[in-house]
Protein backbone atom coordinates (compact mmCIF):
# COMPACT_ATOMS: atom_id res chain seq x y z
CA UNK A 1 0.00 0.00 0.00
CA UNK A 2 1.73 3.40 -0.60
CA UNK A 3 3.03 5.73 1.60
CA UNK A 4 4.18 9.49 1.23
CA UNK A 5 6.90 10.44 3.38
CA UNK A 6 7.75 13.67 3.95
CA UNK A 7 11.16 15.81 5.34
CA UNK A 8 9.48 18.90 6.67
CA UNK A 9 10.92 22.31 6.68
CA UNK A 10 11.09 23.77 3.17
CA UNK A 11 9.43 27.08 3.02
CA UNK A 12 7.27 26.58 -0.44
CA UNK A 13 7.85 28.76 -3.26
CA UNK A 14 6.64 28.38 -6.74
CA UNK A 15 3.49 28.51 -8.76
CA UNK A 16 1.27 25.50 -9.41
CA UNK A 17 -1.77 24.99 -11.31
CA UNK A 18 -5.59 23.93 -9.98
CA UNK A 19 -7.06 20.60 -11.19
CA UNK A 20 -10.89 20.42 -11.85
CA UNK A 21 -13.01 20.12 -9.28
CA UNK A 22 -13.86 16.61 -7.64
CA UNK A 23 -16.61 17.97 -6.12
CA UNK A 24 -18.31 19.53 -9.82
CA UNK A 25 -17.06 16.39 -11.55
CA UNK A 26 -18.67 13.54 -10.27
CA UNK A 27 -22.56 15.24 -10.11
CA UNK A 28 -21.65 16.77 -13.82
CA UNK A 29 -20.33 13.19 -15.22
CA UNK A 30 -23.65 11.93 -13.21
CA UNK A 31 -25.97 14.47 -15.47
CA UNK A 32 -24.42 13.00 -18.69
CA UNK A 33 -26.82 10.11 -17.92
CA UNK A 34 -29.92 12.76 -18.91
CA UNK A 35 -28.76 14.28 -22.29
CA UNK A 36 -29.88 12.07 -25.42
CA UNK A 37 -26.58 13.35 -27.43
CA UNK A 38 -22.84 12.99 -26.80
CA UNK A 39 -21.32 15.63 -24.44
CA UNK A 40 -17.78 16.47 -24.36
CA UNK A 41 -16.56 16.96 -20.16
CA UNK A 42 -12.96 18.88 -19.76
CA UNK A 43 -10.88 20.03 -16.93
CA UNK A 44 -11.37 16.26 -15.52
CA UNK A 45 -9.17 15.74 -12.88
CA UNK A 46 -7.07 12.37 -12.30
CA UNK A 47 -8.78 10.85 -9.25
CA UNK A 48 -9.81 7.75 -7.77
CA UNK A 49 -13.33 8.57 -7.49
CA UNK A 50 -13.32 9.68 -11.16
CA UNK A 51 -12.07 6.36 -12.03
CA UNK A 52 -14.61 4.68 -10.14
CA UNK A 53 -17.45 7.41 -11.44
CA UNK A 54 -16.41 6.26 -15.37
CA UNK A 55 -16.05 2.27 -14.85
CA UNK A 56 -19.69 2.59 -13.01
CA UNK A 57 -21.15 4.11 -16.01
CA UNK A 58 -18.93 1.81 -18.31
CA UNK A 59 -20.33 -0.91 -16.41
CA UNK A 60 -24.13 0.45 -17.14
CA UNK A 61 -23.23 0.46 -20.73
CA UNK A 62 -22.19 3.97 -20.81
CA UNK A 63 -19.95 4.83 -24.25
CA UNK A 64 -16.43 6.80 -22.84
CA UNK A 65 -14.12 7.73 -24.84
CA UNK A 66 -11.25 9.95 -23.60
CA UNK A 67 -9.08 12.57 -25.18
CA UNK A 68 -6.07 14.10 -24.34
CA UNK A 69 -5.62 16.01 -21.07
CA UNK A 70 -8.44 14.24 -19.05
CA UNK A 71 -11.07 15.30 -21.52
CA UNK A 72 -13.86 12.69 -22.36
CA UNK A 73 -16.60 12.43 -24.52
CA UNK A 74 -19.28 10.22 -22.73
CA UNK A 75 -22.54 8.89 -24.59
CA UNK A 76 -25.50 7.61 -22.45
CA UNK A 77 -27.75 6.21 -25.09
CA UNK A 78 -25.94 2.77 -24.96
CA UNK A 79 -27.17 2.28 -21.23
CA UNK A 80 -28.37 -1.07 -21.17
CA UNK A 81 -28.69 -1.46 -17.12
CA UNK A 82 -29.87 0.83 -14.49
CA UNK A 83 -27.88 -0.70 -11.79
CA UNK A 84 -25.38 0.54 -9.37
CA UNK A 85 -23.61 -2.73 -7.86
CA UNK A 86 -22.19 -2.11 -3.79
CA UNK A 87 -18.32 -3.39 -5.25
CA UNK A 88 -18.32 0.36 -6.65
CA UNK A 89 -20.16 2.19 -4.91
CA UNK A 90 -19.14 1.52 -1.39
CA UNK A 91 -16.19 3.87 -1.92
CA UNK A 92 -17.71 6.87 -2.37
CA UNK A 93 -20.97 8.57 -1.41
CA UNK A 94 -21.43 10.73 -4.65
CA UNK A 95 -22.59 7.35 -6.78
CA UNK A 96 -25.75 8.40 -4.75
CA UNK A 97 -26.09 10.73 -7.05
CA UNK A 98 -27.10 8.42 -10.57
CA UNK A 99 -30.55 7.84 -8.65
CA UNK A 100 -31.88 10.73 -9.94
CA UNK A 101 -30.92 11.20 -13.17
CA UNK A 102 -31.63 7.38 -13.93
CA UNK A 103 -34.88 7.98 -12.51
CA UNK A 104 -35.81 10.65 -14.58
CA UNK A 105 -34.50 9.51 -17.91
CA UNK A 106 -35.23 5.46 -17.90
CA UNK A 107 -37.83 5.28 -15.12
CA UNK A 108 -35.46 3.15 -13.10
CA UNK A 109 -32.65 2.56 -10.44
CA UNK A 110 -31.60 0.17 -8.71
CA UNK A 111 -28.44 1.65 -6.88
CA UNK A 112 -26.40 0.36 -3.83
CA UNK A 113 -26.67 2.59 -0.38
CA UNK A 114 -22.91 4.50 -0.94
CA UNK A 115 -20.04 4.04 1.03
CA UNK A 116 -17.09 6.96 1.88
CA UNK A 117 -15.43 8.31 4.40
CA UNK A 118 -16.51 7.84 7.42
CA UNK A 119 -16.91 11.35 8.97
CA UNK A 120 -20.59 11.33 9.67
CA UNK A 121 -24.04 10.92 8.79
CA UNK A 122 -25.07 11.60 5.54
CA UNK A 123 -28.67 10.57 5.29
CA UNK A 124 -30.17 9.25 1.89
CA UNK A 125 -33.56 9.69 3.16
CA UNK A 126 -33.91 13.80 1.38
CA UNK A 127 -32.99 12.00 -2.13
CA UNK A 128 -35.78 9.68 -1.48
CA UNK A 129 -38.19 11.84 0.18
CA UNK A 130 -38.05 13.89 -2.67
CA UNK A 131 -38.75 11.98 -5.16
CA UNK A 132 -41.21 10.42 -3.92
CA UNK A 133 -42.93 13.69 -4.03
CA UNK A 134 -42.17 13.69 -7.51
CA UNK A 135 -43.69 10.64 -7.90
CA UNK A 136 -41.30 7.82 -7.55
CA UNK A 137 -41.58 4.15 -5.85
CA UNK A 138 -38.63 4.13 -3.74
CA UNK A 139 -37.90 0.85 -1.57
CA UNK A 140 -35.07 -0.30 0.28
CA UNK A 141 -34.06 -3.39 -0.27
CA UNK A 142 -30.88 -5.54 0.59
CA UNK A 143 -28.77 -2.73 1.17
CA UNK A 144 -30.23 -1.48 -2.34
CA UNK A 145 -32.51 1.59 -3.70
CA UNK A 146 -34.57 0.31 -5.92
CA UNK A 147 -36.82 3.00 -7.65
CA UNK A 148 -39.17 3.04 -10.42
CA UNK A 149 -41.56 5.67 -11.81
CA UNK A 150 -44.64 5.14 -13.91
CA UNK A 151 -44.08 7.60 -17.24
CA UNK A 152 -42.54 11.13 -16.12
CA UNK A 153 -41.37 12.63 -13.31
CA UNK A 154 -44.03 15.24 -11.81
CA UNK A 155 -42.93 18.66 -10.86
CA UNK A 156 -43.42 19.36 -6.59
CA UNK A 157 -42.33 21.81 -4.55
CA UNK A 158 -39.88 20.30 -2.07
CA UNK A 159 -38.76 21.47 1.10
CA UNK A 160 -35.45 20.14 2.59
CA UNK A 161 -35.08 19.54 6.27
CA UNK A 162 -31.44 20.50 6.35
CA UNK A 163 -29.25 21.44 3.82
CA UNK A 164 -27.64 18.96 1.48
CA UNK A 165 -25.35 19.53 -1.36
CA UNK A 166 -25.68 16.10 -2.82
CA UNK A 167 -29.40 16.25 -2.07
CA UNK A 168 -29.71 19.47 -3.60
CA UNK A 169 -27.96 18.01 -6.97
CA UNK A 170 -29.42 14.66 -7.64
CA UNK A 171 -32.94 16.40 -7.19
CA UNK A 172 -32.26 19.09 -9.56
CA UNK A 173 -31.28 15.80 -11.94
CA UNK A 174 -34.21 14.35 -11.33
CA UNK A 175 -36.20 17.16 -11.93
CA UNK A 176 -34.96 18.41 -15.44
CA UNK A 177 -37.02 15.69 -17.32
CA UNK A 178 -40.03 15.65 -14.90
CA UNK A 179 -43.33 16.86 -15.84
CA UNK A 180 -44.13 20.45 -14.67
CA UNK A 181 -41.94 23.03 -12.14
CA UNK A 182 -40.11 21.83 -9.49
CA UNK A 183 -39.01 24.21 -6.54
CA UNK A 184 -35.78 23.15 -3.97
CA UNK A 185 -36.79 25.56 -0.98
CA UNK A 186 -33.55 25.45 1.26
CA UNK A 187 -31.24 24.77 -1.31
CA UNK A 188 -27.26 24.25 -1.01
CA UNK A 189 -25.61 27.48 -2.63
CA UNK A 190 -21.87 25.54 -3.04
CA UNK A 191 -20.72 26.73 -6.37
CA UNK A 192 -20.31 23.33 -7.57
CA UNK A 193 -24.19 23.27 -7.73
CA UNK A 194 -23.95 26.46 -10.24
CA UNK A 195 -21.74 24.16 -12.11
CA UNK A 196 -23.90 21.27 -12.46
CA UNK A 197 -26.78 23.56 -13.42
CA UNK A 198 -24.90 25.60 -16.02
CA UNK A 199 -23.83 22.22 -17.48
CA UNK A 200 -27.78 21.09 -17.94
CA UNK A 201 -28.90 24.50 -18.61
CA UNK A 202 -26.00 24.56 -21.92
CA UNK A 203 -27.58 21.15 -22.62
CA UNK A 204 -31.29 22.50 -22.66
CA UNK A 205 -32.96 22.46 -19.16
CA UNK A 206 -34.58 25.10 -17.48
CA UNK A 207 -32.92 25.99 -14.16
CA UNK A 208 -32.98 29.16 -12.29
CA UNK A 209 -31.62 30.11 -8.83
CA UNK A 210 -28.91 28.20 -8.69
CA UNK A 211 -26.47 29.21 -5.94
CA UNK A 212 -29.20 30.90 -4.09
CA UNK A 213 -31.46 28.87 -1.30
CA UNK A 214 -34.57 28.64 -3.64
CA UNK A 215 -34.08 26.45 -6.87
CA UNK A 216 -36.57 26.50 -9.40
CA UNK A 217 -36.38 23.86 -12.59
CA UNK A 218 -38.89 23.83 -15.47
CA UNK A 219 -39.16 20.23 -16.73
CA UNK A 220 -38.38 19.72 -20.34
CA UNK A 221 -39.03 16.87 -22.58
CA UNK A 222 -35.31 15.94 -23.73
CA UNK A 223 -31.68 17.60 -23.21
CA UNK A 224 -30.44 17.57 -26.83
CA UNK A 225 -27.49 19.91 -27.67
CA UNK A 226 -24.41 19.30 -28.04
CA UNK A 227 -21.46 20.82 -26.03
CA UNK A 228 -18.23 21.26 -24.42
CA UNK A 229 -17.99 21.48 -20.62
CA UNK A 230 -15.24 22.68 -18.63
CA UNK A 231 -15.74 21.25 -15.37
CA UNK A 232 -14.97 24.00 -12.26
CA UNK A 233 -11.70 24.78 -10.54
CA UNK A 234 -11.14 22.89 -6.89
CA UNK A 235 -11.36 25.66 -4.58
CA UNK A 236 -10.41 23.07 -1.78
CA UNK A 237 -7.48 22.02 -3.41
CA UNK A 238 -6.42 25.50 -4.28
CA UNK A 239 -7.43 26.30 -0.19
CA UNK A 240 -4.92 23.28 0.39
CA UNK A 241 -2.06 24.32 -1.39
CA UNK A 242 -2.32 28.01 -0.03
CA UNK A 243 -2.41 26.65 3.47
CA UNK A 244 0.64 25.09 3.22
CA UNK A 245 2.08 28.45 1.74
CA UNK A 246 0.88 29.49 5.11
CA UNK A 247 2.12 27.03 7.55
CA UNK A 248 5.56 26.90 5.70
CA UNK A 249 5.93 30.50 5.74
CA UNK A 250 6.59 30.23 2.05
CA UNK A 251 5.30 32.32 -0.97
CA UNK A 252 2.64 30.61 -3.65
CA UNK A 253 1.00 31.30 -6.89
CA UNK A 254 -1.82 29.27 -7.64
CA UNK A 255 -3.75 29.57 -10.83
CA UNK A 256 -6.56 28.47 -12.58
CA UNK A 257 -8.95 29.41 -9.88
CA UNK A 258 -11.13 32.25 -9.35
CA UNK A 259 -10.69 33.94 -6.41
CA UNK A 260 -14.32 34.72 -5.02
CA UNK A 261 -14.36 31.16 -4.92
CA UNK A 262 -12.47 31.04 -1.72
CA UNK A 263 -13.56 34.68 -0.33
CA UNK A 264 -14.05 32.95 3.45
CA UNK A 265 -10.61 30.88 3.41
CA UNK A 266 -9.34 34.34 2.24
CA UNK A 267 -10.04 36.31 4.78
CA UNK A 268 -9.30 33.55 7.37
CA UNK A 269 -5.56 33.46 5.93
CA UNK A 270 -5.01 36.92 5.75
CA UNK A 271 -6.06 37.06 9.70
CA UNK A 272 -3.01 34.49 9.94
CA UNK A 273 -0.59 37.19 8.95
CA UNK A 274 -0.45 36.24 5.24
CA UNK A 275 -0.11 39.00 2.28
CA UNK A 276 -2.45 37.76 -0.35
CA UNK A 277 -3.31 39.33 -3.80
CA UNK A 278 -6.12 38.50 -6.00
CA UNK A 279 -6.42 38.84 -9.83
CA UNK A 280 -8.82 37.26 -12.16
CA UNK A 281 -7.66 34.02 -12.19
CA UNK A 282 -5.01 33.30 -10.08
CA UNK A 283 -4.11 33.95 -6.05
CA UNK A 284 -0.83 34.99 -4.82
CA UNK A 285 0.22 34.18 -0.90
CA UNK A 286 2.94 35.75 0.67
CA UNK A 287 3.90 34.67 4.43
CA UNK A 288 7.32 36.35 3.85
CA UNK A 289 8.92 33.66 6.43
CA UNK A 290 6.18 34.64 9.41
CA UNK A 291 4.84 32.25 11.96
CA UNK A 292 1.32 32.46 11.32
CA UNK A 293 -1.11 34.13 13.94
CA UNK A 294 -3.63 31.38 15.10
CA UNK A 295 -7.43 31.68 13.69
CA UNK A 296 -11.09 30.82 15.12
CA UNK A 297 -12.90 28.92 12.38
CA UNK A 298 -16.51 27.67 12.66
CA UNK A 299 -17.73 25.46 9.56
CA UNK A 300 -20.75 26.00 7.82
CA UNK A 301 -22.39 25.70 4.26
CA UNK A 302 -21.53 27.89 1.54
CA UNK A 303 -20.82 30.94 1.86
CA UNK A 304 -19.46 30.24 5.05
CA UNK A 305 -16.17 28.69 6.13
CA UNK A 306 -16.14 24.97 4.56
CA UNK A 307 -15.83 22.03 6.53
CA UNK A 308 -13.54 20.07 3.92
CA UNK A 309 -11.17 23.14 4.87
CA UNK A 310 -11.42 22.54 8.55
CA UNK A 311 -8.61 19.73 9.11
CA UNK A 312 -6.03 21.81 6.84
CA UNK A 313 -6.62 24.62 9.11
CA UNK A 314 -6.27 22.42 12.16
CA UNK A 315 -3.00 21.78 10.96
CA UNK A 316 -2.00 25.33 10.36
CA UNK A 317 -3.36 26.23 13.78
CA UNK A 318 -0.63 23.67 15.98
CA UNK A 319 2.17 25.36 14.78
CA UNK A 320 0.54 29.01 15.10
CA UNK A 321 1.63 32.06 17.66
CA UNK A 322 -1.69 31.87 19.82
CA UNK A 323 -4.81 29.43 20.64
CA UNK A 324 -7.78 28.49 18.03
CA UNK A 325 -11.25 27.51 18.39
CA UNK A 326 -12.32 25.15 15.50
CA UNK A 327 -15.54 24.35 15.23
CA UNK A 328 -17.49 22.13 13.16
CA UNK A 329 -20.69 22.07 12.44
CA UNK A 330 -21.80 19.99 9.77
CA UNK A 331 -20.49 16.52 10.26
CA UNK A 332 -20.04 15.06 13.57
CA UNK A 333 -17.20 12.73 13.58
CA UNK A 334 -14.61 15.05 11.30
CA UNK A 335 -12.35 15.30 14.42
CA UNK A 336 -10.11 11.61 13.39
CA UNK A 337 -6.89 13.64 12.49
CA UNK A 338 -6.49 15.20 16.24
CA UNK A 339 -5.17 12.29 17.44
CA UNK A 340 -2.81 11.99 14.48
CA UNK A 341 -1.94 15.42 14.77
CA UNK A 342 -1.41 14.45 18.46
CA UNK A 343 1.01 11.79 17.56
CA UNK A 344 3.37 14.53 16.48
CA UNK A 345 3.62 16.66 19.33
CA UNK A 346 0.26 18.81 18.62
CA UNK A 347 -1.52 20.16 21.79
CA UNK A 348 -5.65 20.12 20.44
CA UNK A 349 -8.19 19.59 23.07
CA UNK A 350 -11.41 17.89 21.82
CA UNK A 351 -14.68 18.87 23.38
CA UNK A 352 -17.35 17.37 21.64
CA UNK A 353 -18.02 19.41 17.93
CA UNK A 354 -14.81 21.71 19.25
CA UNK A 355 -11.02 21.58 19.55
CA UNK A 356 -9.04 24.26 21.09
CA UNK A 357 -5.31 24.31 19.46
CA UNK A 358 -3.03 25.72 20.93
CA UNK A 359 0.04 26.46 18.96
CA UNK A 360 3.47 24.79 20.02
CA UNK A 361 7.35 25.93 18.76
CA UNK A 362 7.39 22.83 16.19
CA UNK A 363 5.49 19.55 15.66
CA UNK A 364 7.79 16.38 14.86
CA UNK A 365 8.30 13.74 12.66
CA UNK A 366 5.76 10.11 13.20
CA UNK A 367 4.77 7.52 11.43
CA UNK A 368 0.70 8.18 10.80
CA UNK A 369 -2.26 6.87 9.25
CA UNK A 370 -4.69 8.86 7.08
CA UNK A 371 -8.72 7.89 8.01
CA UNK A 372 -10.07 10.11 6.07
CA UNK A 373 -9.97 12.61 2.12
CA UNK A 374 -9.33 15.76 4.36
CA UNK A 375 -7.55 14.57 7.28
CA UNK A 376 -5.10 13.37 4.94
CA UNK A 377 -4.11 16.85 3.66
CA UNK A 378 -3.78 17.73 7.56
CA UNK A 379 -1.61 14.92 7.80
CA UNK A 380 0.36 16.16 4.74
CA UNK A 381 0.66 20.21 5.65
CA UNK A 382 1.77 18.86 9.08
CA UNK A 383 4.42 16.88 7.41
CA UNK A 384 5.77 19.75 5.47
CA UNK A 385 6.40 22.04 8.84
CA UNK A 386 7.75 19.00 11.12
CA UNK A 387 11.12 18.45 12.50
CA UNK A 388 12.79 15.21 10.83
CA UNK A 389 10.72 12.48 8.61
CA UNK A 390 6.65 12.06 8.44
CA UNK A 391 5.25 9.18 7.04
CA UNK A 392 2.07 9.16 6.01
CA UNK A 393 -0.04 5.71 5.67
CA UNK A 394 -3.32 4.75 4.11
CA UNK A 395 -2.99 7.89 1.39
CA UNK A 396 -5.50 5.94 -0.82
CA UNK A 397 -7.95 8.63 0.76
CA UNK A 398 -5.82 11.57 -0.65
CA UNK A 399 -5.81 9.53 -4.08
CA UNK A 400 -9.76 10.54 -3.82
CA UNK A 401 -9.60 14.47 -3.60
CA UNK A 402 -6.18 15.64 -4.85
CA UNK A 403 -4.94 15.08 -8.15
CA UNK A 404 -0.94 14.07 -7.97
CA UNK A 405 -0.52 15.96 -4.95
CA UNK A 406 3.02 15.04 -4.30
CA UNK A 407 4.34 16.30 -7.60
CA UNK A 408 2.76 19.26 -7.34
CA UNK A 409 4.07 20.21 -3.94
CA UNK A 410 7.79 19.19 -5.45
CA UNK A 411 7.29 21.63 -7.98
CA UNK A 412 6.85 24.12 -5.24
CA UNK A 413 10.27 23.19 -3.38
CA UNK A 414 8.95 20.14 -0.99
CA UNK A 415 10.85 17.14 0.14
CA UNK A 416 8.24 14.32 -0.27
CA UNK A 417 7.92 11.28 -2.03
CA UNK A 418 5.45 8.25 -2.85
CA UNK A 419 6.97 4.64 -1.80
CA UNK A 420 4.90 1.69 -2.04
Amino acid sequence: MDKLIIQGGNPLQGQIAISGAKNAALPILAATLLAKTPVVIANIPHLHDITTTIELLGQMGVSIVMRDNMCMQVDANTLTQCYAPYELVKTMRASILVLGPLLSRFGEAYVSLPGGCAIGTRPVDLHINGMRAMGADIEIENGYLKARCSGRLKGADLHLDTITVTGTENLIMAAVLADGKTVINNAAREPEIVDLANFLNQLGAKIAGAGTSIITIDGVSELTNNIEYPILSDRIEAGTYLTAATITGGKVTITNISPHLLESVVVKLRQTGAEITCEDDQITLDMTGKRPKAVDIVTAPFPGFPTDMQAQFMALNTIAKGQARIEETIFENRFMHIQELQRMGADIQHLGNTAIVTGVDHLSGACVMATDLRASASLVLAGLVAKEKTTIERIYHIDRGYERIEEKLLLLGADIKRVV
